[in-house]
């Protein structure tokens, strides 16, 4: 990684020397988690760059807690990028993710009790039986790529299942999934619409016909001042979660490659499959697939350690670097499924007011999902041909071939 000492000129300030990191340098598309070391001991900010633009970084696990639960850094439709997609789609677009304040607060306080650890956990056998429908598909073969036969289909079934999408609509969903992963321009701009208008359907059989899905319950939930959501708030919550799915998927992968590539953890995990709690934990500060928290704007002048940050200013928090700060993890640099949970945790679903909303179902998702491969697959092997994305933002895998079973001795 190139580093380099910059005063970094505003209009009104000379800002101290911080580290500046090239998004775009090979090492720091190959090994973020160790790229951004050196910057992280140095400061605990830097000034991330690519051709066309930059933003300020926090590096370091306490100053990052802080930033993410400071309403100085706000969200903002201004921090995602602008999709081409048709107008009258656009307020479905304005989820919890894009609000700030009393409309964030209402929204978080009508969905949250659907999002529940104990809800999650009801939603256990139901996952169970995806998960095992998907392995299902793969008998009878020797070798099969995780991602497109397993890992990115998974969470999209999942989703369907939340929303109560017809098992006959749910490979066309799929579809959508993999044009969302892949930031696929047009095919977004023909996705969006054909989302929102099966949500819509959805909503509607559901207001008729009461499930025991996510769209039931939320239906059904009133404030106590008798506050609901509407359709709209409704079919945004759904693009949400379709966003959000693409977590689980690309954390599924990235944990079977980095599991295989530790047969000592792995050996252990196969022994006692009650450790897969703590080392889906440990997997997510390992191989968060953010790499990067969606940037806040400054709403006024920050000071980050030594660091004025003008007002106006994009924001983010790098995972990556945060999750193997020395001073918030013992041997950071060591991956361990018997790591202890301390009063500093991983940074993988961010922290504060946008904590993700869907982090317990994720977690029930990775847990389900790799117990049954583990158990299923005894003699799982990484195979040739693994294709791992370069993207600043995001840790993902585009292909993992593996060996489902050891090859026949002659």
């Amino acid at each position: 990684m190139r580093t380099s000492d910059l005063n970094i000129r505003t209009g009104r300030a000379v800002l101290p020397e911080v580290p500046e990191i090239q998004l775009t340098d090979p090492e720091v598309l190959r090994d973020p988690f160790t790229a951004y070391s050196p910057a992280r001991e140095r400061s605990p900010i830097a000034k991330l760059v690519a051709p066309g633009f930059s933003l300020w970084a926090v590096l370091r696990h306490e100053e990052a807690r802080k930033m993410l639960s400071d309403p100085r850094f706000a969200l903002s439709p201004a921090s995602y990028p602008p999709m081409d997609i048709p107008e009258h789609c656009r307020p479905y677009m304005r989820s919890m993710q894009v609000v700030e304040g009393p409309e964030h607060l209402r929204l978080r306080r009508l969905v949250s009790p659907a999002f529940t650890p104990r809800k999650a956990a009801a939603l256990r056998p139901g996952i169970e039986r995806l998960v095992e429908d998907l392995l299902d598909g793969l008998a009878g073969q020797s070798e099969i790529d995780l991602v497109t036969a397993f890992a990115r289909p998974l969470p999209v079934d999942v989703i369907c299942a939340l929303v109560g999408i017809a098992e006959a609509d749910r490979p066309r969903w799929r579809e959508y999934g993999t044009m969302v992963a892949a930031g696929d321009g047009p095919g977004l701009a023909k996705a969006v619409p054909e989302i929102v208008e099966n949500s819509l359907a959805a909503i509607a059989k559901r207001k008729l016909e009461p499930a025991e899905d996510v769209v039931s319950q939320l239906l059904q939930i009133q404030a106590e001042d008798g506050d609901r959501l509407s359709e709209t708030e409704l079919v945004s919550l759904v693009w949400q979660l379709v966003l959000g799915g693409q977590v689980p998927g690309n954390l599924i992968a990235n944990a079977v490659e980095v599991l295989l590539s530790h047969p000592e953890q792995l050996a252990e995990l196969r022994e006692d499959p009650s450790l897969m709690p703590g080392a889906v934990e440990e997997l997510m500060r390992w191989c968060s697939p953010q790499l990067l928290t969606v940037p806040r704007l400054t709403t006024t002048d920050v000071r980050i350690g030594d660091v004025t940050i003008p007002e106006g200013e994009p924001v983010t928090v790098a995972i990556a670097a945060t999750n193997r700060d020395p001073k918030a993890f013992g041997d950071p640099d060591v991956f361990d499924i018997r790591r202890a949970a301390g009063p500093a945790w991983h940074l993988a679903f961010a922290h504060g007011p946008h904590f993700c909303l869907g982090a317990s179902l994720a977690r029930v998702q990775t847990e389900v999902a790799l117990t049954a491969l583990l158990r299923r697959f005894p003699d799982l092997a990484l195979a040739d041909g693994l294709l791992r994305i370069p993207d600043p933002g995001t840790w993902r895998l585009n292909a993992l071939p593996v060996r489902l079973h050891a090859p026949v001795a002659n």
